[in-house]
């Protein structure tokens, strides 16, 4: 089941260090949570989700996995935190626009032929000056070769999956209308426990030199003011 196979994952050695490298990244990118409408698409098991909850934030997740949205609930019970949480389609949002000042969207796009309508609806439910934060898995990393092999081997979930670039991601900013876009890149290390642990004290100085490498691409960019 996914939600055991999330589990799995961060109880890995590799997993526990990429994760919280990852979730450093994005926390860094949206700022002072409390008192921020945050829209979490593609929520997994709400891990994300329920940090933001914990630091005040008013959070509502999405997921396509009736599984995973299952898991989140229980995870936000656990906490006796209040969200709301819906299965549903990112690219048919069950939203009002302009109801949300930050829009969080985590290693969902990759799995997306046609990324365009989903950002649309994305940019649609943010407030003007509200913050749209994409998540993607990098083109150019030994982690997106390792995954290219599991797709070649049999893979269903591998071989339909999209790797992007830094250019990428700067493009579909540029075509749904967004402004001040810049994309930060994080893990640097190969997919294996021991480099992760040797290498994650220094992927935030690697980061400084550029996205080159980097297994995790994140987008920050704003909805333009009306």
């Amino acid at each position: 089941a996914l939600p055991q196979a999330y589990a799995d994952w961060r109880r890995s050695t590799l997993g526990r260090v990429t994760d919280a490298l990852e979730e450093r990244l994005l926390l860094g990118q949206i700022g002072p949570a409390r008192g921020l409408r945050i829209l979490d698409i593609g929520c997994g098991d709400g891990v994300l989700a329920t940090r933001l909850a914990q630091a005040g934030a008013e959070v509502s997740g999405l997921d396509a996995s009736a599984e995973m949205i299952t898991a989140a609930r229980a995870r936000a019970d656990a906490a006796d935190l209040d969200m709301e949480l819906f299965e549903g389609d990112a690219r048919d949002l069950p939203f009002p626009a302009e109801r949300f000042d930050c829009v969080v969207s985590i290693a969902t796009l990759c799995f997306v032929d046609d990324p365009r309508q989903p950002i649309r609806e994305m940019v649609r439910v943010l407030r003007p000056g509200g913050r749209l934060i994409l998540g993607e898995l990098g083109r150019w990393s030994l982690w997106a070769a390792q995954r290219r092999v599991k797709g070649w081997l049999g893979s269903d979930l591998w071989r339909a999956a999209h790797f992007r670039s830094r250019a990428d991601l700067l493009a579909l900013a540029t075509e749904a209308g967004l402004e001040d876009a810049t994309v930060t890149g994080a893990i640097f290390y190969p997919p294996f426990g021991f480099a992760a642990r040797l290498m994650a004290p220094v992927d935030h100085m690697i980061r400084s030199a550029g996205t080159t490498g980097a297994a995790f691409l994140v987008l920050s960019a704003t909805r333009p003011q009306d």
